[in-house]
């Protein structure tokens, strides 16, 4: 067995048989870091996972842009994910490295001809997403007209029902869906129909709107299906943003599917990104100035708060610390470490009256983008990461695990 201080100054082990306790984000606060630490919980994407497994009726993609961390890739795999929603040849090479058995399912639907022969016939891949002629054509070509291709049109559907759109840059048109699927079907060896309702949908209503869609595609065009991919945008839980349990969203695609003219054999799938991964991270930062109701933190809109900035997203937040009695909760705004005044997170933020300059705060929730769109613009940035075995700040998962419940893991 050998130990090692990590730059915390916290003894970690690197032992098969060794069982050791997992630092508490507070212990971490107490080291007193420089630079903002990740914070990393394999239990709750293990779990999040298992939950997809076990109970979405139908086969889970990962959609690897909501973060492409490998030690992720590795712990979804382990715990049932074997399918990956790819969305460039950057993603496929990453899971054809990583996961070397897994699933690549290419589900961008513009594509270089490059990336879409190296998926093909350097990696596997045989599944492919499209919305237009020309890339079916250009599909077609790429593959020198491959006959075990599983071909996906996407529909244009509504996003109306989540927080963030995606229905304006990819997706048919209703009135070009009728020929895009008779030509599909003439060249698949599966024809898929996909879509995606937006990001954080917050209703299950998105899904058999969307489902209505396809039904009207489907009759329309007057072809068989084989597979109903229902795409992203399963939410997680932020402030200002509690979803509906999962089960719900879970209920009413099942439903809608099971009603759809396709045949008994065709499958249903689900590219979850989001909520496989939300939970996985979280980020301590510590306050550098406070100016009023600002607080100017070391971490931001080109760091892990990418979303905060730019879109207005809130992240559940908690002081490090136990504040005065007194200290009742107000809202804040943050400010990132970089010189530009759009590394701005608005907020608002609640977080004890009397947090000042060097306080330490954990942001929870950023297991999803926030890891993954990271710079290090103006030189800040910071590679420290500590794996935890507490509970995530939130979770929508409530599954018992014996062993995460005591804070205790074997390594």
């Amino acid at each position: 067995m050998h130990k090692h201080h990590n730059a915390l100054g916290l003894a970690t082990a690197h032992s098969t048989r060794e069982t050791v306790l997992s630092p508490s984000v507070n212990e971490i606060a107490n080291t007193k870091p420089v630079q903002p630490v990740t914070l990393i919980r394999p239990h709750a994407a293990a779990r999040a996972a298992r939950f997809f497994v076990e109970k979405f009726p139908g086969r889970s993609l990962y959609a690897v842009k909501a973060n492409p961390s490998p030690d992720l890739l590795k712990v979804l795999w382990d715990n049932g994910i074997t399918h990956y929603d790819v969305a460039s040849i950057g993603e496929v090479r990453l899971v054809a490295r990583t996961l070397p058995e897994a699933t690549l399912c290419f589900m961008h639907p513009v594509k270089a001809p490059e990336a879409i022969a190296e998926a093909y016939f350097t990696h596997g891949c045989r599944t492919f997403s499209l919305d237009s002629l020309e890339e079916l054509e250009k599909i077609l070509v790429a593959t020198k007209h491959a006959a075990d291709l599983t071909l996906c049109v996407r529909l244009r559907v509504s996003s109306e029902h989540s927080m963030l759109s995606l229905a304006s840059k990819f997706g048919a048109a209703p009135h070009e869906a009728k020929e895009l699927l008779f030509a599909a079907r003439q060249a698949a060896d599966a024809l898929g129909i996909c879509f995606h309702v937006g990001s954080q949908a917050m209703t299950p209503e998105a899904y058999s709107n969307a489902l209505e869609r396809v039904r009207a595609a489907i009759v329309e065009a007057a072809v068989t299906v084989d597979v109903i991919d229902v795409g992203g945008g399963f939410p997680s839980s932020y402030p200002g943003m509690e979803p509906p349990p999962l089960e719900r969203y879970f209920e009413t695609i099942h439903r809608a599917f099971e009603s759809l003219p396709v045949s008994y054999s065709s499958e249903l799938w689900a590219e979850p990104g989001r909520a496989l991964c939300a939970e996985y991270s979280s980020l301590i930062v510590r306050v550098e100035r406070r100016r009023g109701d600002e607080l100017y933190i070391n971490d931001g809109a080109y760091g892990a708060l990418f979303d905060a900035a730019h879109i207005g997203w809130r992240f559940p937040v908690q002081l490090l610390r136990e504040p005065d009695s007194r200290a009742k909760d107000l809202p804040f705004s943050f400010y990132g470490p970089t010189c530009d005044d759009m590394d701005h997170m608005v907020g608002p933020f609640m977080l004890p009256a009397d947090t000042a300059a060097g306080d330490y705060i954990e942001i929870g929730m950023l297991g999803a983008y926030g890891c993954a769109m990271r710079t290090a613009f103006n030189g800040f940035g910071s590679d420290e990461t500590v794996v935890m075995h507490d509970e995530p700040m939130v979770s929508l998962y409530v599954e018992a695990d014996d062993e995460v419940a005591s804070n205790v893991v074997t390594l």
